[in-house]
């Protein structure tokens, strides 16, 4: 039997100047918007994480479109979801890591019992660009005595430097595409 694969990259829209002029906004909402797609994707992350050697205990996301993906993922592979929120969103005791951003910085926060030392973490985003984000999200679960097993992403921005930052930090990265430009 001959299966088609979805080419995905097509699906994710291309959004000129914003949020500022020059920068190209790549939009996955209308991969979340079809049902079909939206399962491509999930099945296409949770097939690589099956594998023992890369499986996780949970999946932590990072706010808020990494709540998105990496919640279906987690249902998906059967297991439980991390948030990782803004700074002031969580209503229990947490953690917090600050990081650079391009102009000026932001501040992500953990419950202090939203994983347990040991235990195998999958870190998920929506995009990775200059990989602040994924960073702080890994120092965050790092310090409550996690292991990042990797962070995963449907979408690539290799020219900002994000995914090789990460790896550079021993993170290893996978996306499920890539996109030249920013």
């Amino acid at each position: 039997m001959n299966v088609t694969r979805i080419d995905l990259k097509s699906h994710v829209r291309t959004v000129p100047d914003w949020p500022a002029p020059g920068v190209q906004f790549r939009d996955i909402t209308p991969l979340l918007q079809d049902a079909q797609l939206l399962r491509e994707v999930v099945e296409r992350l949770a097939s690589r994480y099956r594998d023992p050697a890369l499986r996780p205990d949970r999946v932590a996301g990072l706010d808020a479109r990494g709540f998105i993906v990496g919640a279906a993922l987690a249902y998906a592979l059967g297991l439980g979801f991390v948030p990782i929120r803004k700074q002031g969103k969580l209503p229990f005791r947490t953690i917090a890591e600050t990081y650079e951003l391009e102009y000026g910085s932001a501040t992500l926060e953990l419950h202090t019992d939203a994983v347990a030392p040991g235990e195998r973490v999958l870190l998920v985003d929506d995009l990775i660009a200059t990989g602040g984000t994924m960073m702080a999200g890994k120092r965050l679960l790092e310090r409550l005595g996690a292991e990042v097993v990797e962070a995963a992403a449907i979408v690539d921005l290799p020219e900002l430097g994000g995914a090789d930052r990460l790896r550079a930090a021993g993170l290893p990265v996978h996306c499920l595409m890539s996109f030249g430009g920013h």
